[in-house]
């Protein structure tokens, strides 16, 4: 009896030894699956969160292809731009000044009352190309510019000059050609570009009309009885706009170009001529550059010979904000375009100049010209 009940003590003693051990496996084995669990709940938390940062920045981000064929990877919202140089910051001005934040070069008081935002307190970059080539890039990597706009001709070599600025600025650059005939497509592209479709939209149905407009006229007009024209600039009425120059498309678009030379100068100087030249060429009309001899010359003996001055059918280009032909050849041209065969051909066109100027004004910059601000600009760009 004894002895049974020291046997039967000592399984109740291994029975809570083993339900002991057993309750500690459990406890472990679940302990092991929390743990697990937890683990593969940390591993697909981490992935999740690392598919939203890589959508994030997909979205922060896009592929743009510039006029050259160029992708440029940009980013999907922008709010700060440079200008690569002259031409550039003025289609940039056009479009999105406020946007800017720095100058390819200072701007003039006449040229500042035309914008609302303040131009003039903006860092001067300088131009990335051309004959200066100054672009201070310390200056434009400071002002921290989301993208660098670069507007103009697509020159030979300009693909490599654009990747090698944005290697050494490590900031997106882009290139947007910019020819007479087709702004429409110039400012389609930059109102993608900055997500400002309804505005490049704006600009581009202008141009595009603007264009249409003088071409239809200028198809009515032979090339015989087209007006024999000389752009002269300096202050000796000595330096020309060649035929077939970049800078004088609207002249050879509009008229008889007479000044002919070897090779034509794409400098907004032109090309340096001699008085005898001109007395050759005796052109029918004169275009006069701003600063030029155009007040002076009418009163000239020397000049008294030449057909456009004996019968006073010469003419200033206006210049407010930029010149409006060229000098530099960009969007300022396309009020040129329209101001230009006018006067050449006034019964080619219905409407009033004043209507056209103060038109393209308030479109561009959106700016309302005034009677008295209308009649100083053109004081010497209409016919005597």
């Amino acid at each position: 009896m004894k002895a049974r009940r020291v046997v039967n003590i000592l399984r109740s003693t291994i029975f809570v030894l083993c339900a002991a051990v057993l309750s500690c496996g459990l406890v472990g084995l679940v302990g092991c699956s929390n743990a697990a669990q937890g683990s593969s709940q940390q591993q697909g938390g981490q992935q999740e969160s690392q598919q939203k940062d890589q959508s994030a920045q997909e979205a922060a981000t896009r592929i743009f292809t510039d006029s050259l064929g160029r992708e440029v990877e940009i980013p999907t919202v922008i709010n700060a731009i440079a200008p690569s140089g002259f031409t550039a910051q003025q289609v940039l001005l056009t479009m999105a000044p406020d946007l800017l934040v720095g100058k390819a070069e200072e701007l003039s008081d006449k040229q500042l009352k035309y914008f609302d935002t303040d131009l003039a307190e903006l860092p001067v970059f300088g131009a990335a190309f051309g004959s200066k080539g100054d672009m201070n890039k310390e200056a434009v990597a400071a002002a921290a510019p989301q993208i660098v706009i670069d507007t103009g001709e697509p020159k030979k070599g300009l693909e490599e000059d654009l990747d090698n600025l944005q290697t050494q600025l490590g900031i997106p650059v882009v290139f947007i050609s910019t020819p007479l005939d087709d702004y429409a497509t110039a400012y389609t592209m930059l109102g993608d570009l900055l997500g400002m479709q309804e505005r490049g939209k704006q600009l581009a149905d202008y141009c595009d009309k603007a264009y249409a407009e003088v071409e239809a006229a200028m198809a009515s007009i032979p090339e015989s009885e087209r007006v024999n024209v000389a752009y002269l600039m300096g202050d000796a009425g000595l330096n020309a706009i060649a035929k077939g120059s970049y800078q004088g498309s609207i002249i050879d678009l509009c008229a008889n170009n007479v000044v002919v030379v070897e090779k034509a100068s794409g400098s907004g100087l032109g090309n340096e001529i001699n008085f005898e030249q001109i007395a050759v060429w005796n052109p029918e009309l004169i275009v006069f550059g701003a600063n030029s001899i155009y007040g002076s010359v009418g009163s000239d003996p020397a000049w008294a010979g030449i057909d456009a001055i004996g019968s006073e059918n010469y003419f200033e280009v206006p210049s407010e904000p930029w010149t409006w032909l060229n000098n530099p050849p960009t969007v300022n041209q396309i009020m040129g375009l329209q101001w230009f065969p006018r006067i050449c051909y006034p019964d080619a066109f219905e409407d009033d100049l004043q209507e056209v100027v103060t038109g393209y004004y308030k479109t561009f910059y959106n700016y309302d010209l005034t009677d008295a601000e209308y009649q100083q600009l053109t004081k010497n760009a209409q016919p005597k």
